[in-house]
């Protein structure tokens, strides 16, 4: 599990952190609705073509939605939910080309449709996993067209130029826009220095783990914590040297966590870690790890430090609130200090309110 987080925490050739992760990972959730109902619009225009296609020609969507359905259950608990996220995608493109295929081959107007799943691409991926899903796209294509009626293709190559000009364009487009967003929504939800999340990306994440934890009924964790005697640092070895110690630390408790766990900075040196699915005890457990982690770990001009930390979480069955959790794990982070820092202390769980 521990050689899991930290190649999680390095990111992988489909995100190139955490930070790009957990960007993945919310567009995705924002992408979801617009997904099923893009899959409704297909299906609907499936149906009315189905006196001239065919109605079977509705089989492979429903494969599609399968394939996206299997990987929502499962993306919050997988350390690179985006391997998961891809191989959904690919599914997506696969059954429009057995369609495409069922139907004509290049001949048919739905080839466009390979353009489709193109358009998120960048919303999720890095540019090496746009590049291999437009790459991948290209080849299906090709295969339709020239699989299934090449001397149509080889008489009239704008049967496939023009698809793929629209694919290549729109991969393009897609991925110059969403590049712009990301940078001005990075600039608003991330914190400069540490490349941590800050307090506006987690008072949308809260949000949503409140919202999904009164359908699902688990609990969600909270860790708050805060680093021992810092400004002795800042005084001592100046500011600079402090900056690069907190980069240190966020590095290192990164490192430590799994791929849907989210730290976050909350100002100065406070930090605090949502654990979607952790209980009390998993919470507890995991935030000692985060101590012995910074404990054992020589910082930025050989500076050797601790953190303290507050633990907090939802009863299991019961709503998450954010406010009441953090409270009672920020009251556990002061007890942490009063009894002598270098320490994790827990909030006493509450009486659950079932969830109906």
């Amino acid at each position: 599990m521990g050689e899991e987080r930290n190649f999680s925490s390095r990111g992988t050739w489909l995100c190139a952190d955490q930070a790009g992760r957990g960007r993945m990972l919310d567009m995705d959730r924002r992408l979801a609705p617009v997904r099923r109902a893009s899959i409704g619009v297909l299906a609907a225009a499936l149906v009315i073509c189905g006196p001239w296609l065919g109605w079977w020609t509705l089989l492979p969507l429903l494969f599609a939605a399968g394939a996206f359905a299997v990987a929502e259950r499962r993306i919050e608990r997988s350390p690179t939910p985006e391997y998961l996220i891809f191989a959904a995608w690919i599914a997506s493109q696969m059954t429009i080309a057995g369609a495409v295929a069922l139907t004509g081959g290049a001949t048919n107007p739905t080839m466009a449709w390979f353009a489709i799943p193109v358009v998120t691409l960048s919303a999720r991926f890095s540019m090496r996993g746009v590049a291999w899903g437009v790459g991948i796209t290209l080849a299906l294509m090709l295969a339709v067209a020239f699989g299934v009626n090449a001397h149509a293709v080889l008489d009239d190559p704008t049967l496939i130029v023009a698809p793929v000009a629209l694919v290549i364009a729109v991969g393009m487009l897609s991925t110059a826009l969403m590049r712009s967003d990301v940078e001005h929504r990075t600039e608003a939800v991330v914190d400069p220095l540490t490349g941590m999340l800050n307090r506006k990306a987690l008072a949308s994440r809260s949000g949503e783990l409140s919202e999904q934890s009164r359908v699902s009924g688990e609990p969600v964790g909270l860790i708050v914590g805060d680093l021992d005697c810092f400004k002795r640092i800042n005084d001592s070895l100046g500011h600079s040297t402090g900056d690069a110690v907190l980069r240190d630390v966020a590095y290192v408790l990164r490192k430590q966590l799994r791929a849907f766990d989210l730290v976050y900075r909350l100002g100065g040196e406070e930090f605090l870690v949502l654990l979607p699915g952790a209980d009390l005890e998993q919470s507890v457990v995991r935030a000692e790890t985060l101590r012995a982690a910074v404990a054992g770990t020589t910082m930025a001009a050989g500076v050797a430090l601790t953190m303290s930390f507050g633990v907090s979480a939802s009863p299991p069955g019961a709503e998450f609130h954010y406010e009441q959790v953090f409270a009672g794990a920020d009251a556990a982070l002061y007890e942490a200090k009063r009894a002598g820092r270098d320490r994790v202390e827990s909030a006493p769980l509450r009486e659950p309110v079932l969830v109906a």
